[in-house]
């Protein structure tokens, strides 16, 4: 049975690790609104390009492009975009279990973040590249990747390309999503989903504006697919960090409210000890006194 010193102890060790996990959600918090705001600020602009994209591919006619050849698929690349630190709750763990599902022994993994890579080396699968990315991603580190993905593709090292990330749907709720990023099909639309309650929507309408390229609309797609990739896996990125944060703010939020709730209920055993132990001190002082009298 524990001691009311043991008890003392185990409330102050509690409550200085609340104190911990509530300046962690305070930090994740802010970083989580500075994440929602950079994915905000790029909608406008994904959202142009790709009406443009959509518009040159329907009038590009029989264009073809290295990016675009489909082939049978014999080998894949898997693109993991993890986190570099836990106390995320089970993001990380509802992402690798996506990537689990993929055969190890035709897929080459490309890892963006610590804890994707530790999985990929844990599991005995094949990386083919580790790339990092701060808190803030940058569109070189985007670029990177991305030009990565296209040259094992081109050089027919792999016959597609997937990547694998969790989009942010709400502050409390995050889903592992997979798209293909190899061989460029139907132009889609790159959205991070930062409001409650929408629906992703990937339809993008053909023809609403009418466009004069120069030069030809061939040349123009030809040009604007590379970049087309890199702005996708840069808004995968953000969309990433978002579901990060916000996955570790409420998993901070949880610990902290554990933590408070385990105090009351260790404050409450300890004075229930202590005034046992009061009594019977009583008790004890009063039986002496009467074997005495």
């Amino acid at each position: 049975m524990p001691t009311t010193r043991d008890l003392r102890r185990r409330i102050k060790s509690i409550r200085n690790t609340s104190q911990i996990t509530k300046a962690m959600q305070m930090v994740a918090a802010a970083k989580m609104r500075k994440a929602q705001q950079a994915a905000l600020a790029g909608r406008p602009y994904a959202s142009l390009m790709n009406e443009v994209l959509a518009e040159v591919a329907a009038n590009a006619g029989d264009f073809t492009h290295p990016l675009m050849e489909v082939r049978p698929i014999s080998k894949r690349a898997l693109v993991i975009v993890g986190t570099d630190k836990g106390l995320c709750g089970a993001l990380n763990s509802n992402l690798l279990r996506e990537a689990a599902r993929f055969d190890k022994d035709t897929t080459a993994h490309i890892t963006a973040g610590k804890k994707a890579a530790q999985f990929v080396v844990r599991t005995r699968r094949q990386l083919a590249a580790e790339f990092t990315y701060k808190d803030a991603p940058l569109f070189s580190e985007a670029r990177a990747i991305s030009r990565f993905t296209q040259e094992m593709f081109i050089k027919g090292q792999v016959d597609a390309v997937d990547i694998l990330f969790t989009n942010f749907i709400s502050t409390l709720m995050q889903r592992p999503e997979m798209r293909s990023l190899l061989p460029v099909g139907e132009i889609q639309a790159v959205h991070a989903e930062l409001e409650e309650g929408t629906a992703y929507s990937s339809k993008l309408l053909k023809g609403a504006t009418e466009f004069l390229f120069e030069p030809a609309a061939e040349r123009v797609l030809g040009s604007l697919l590379p970049h087309y990739l890199n702005f996708q896996v840069y808004q995968i990125l953000l969309e990433a960090k978002a579901s990060e944060h916000s996955a570790r703010m409420v998993a901070m939020k949880n610990a902290t409210d554990n933590a408070i709730q385990l105090i009351k209920d260790l404050t409450l055993e300890y004075n229930k000890l202590r005034q046992s132990n009061i009594t019977r001190e009583l008790l004890e002082i009063t039986t002496a006194q009467m074997a005495m009298g």
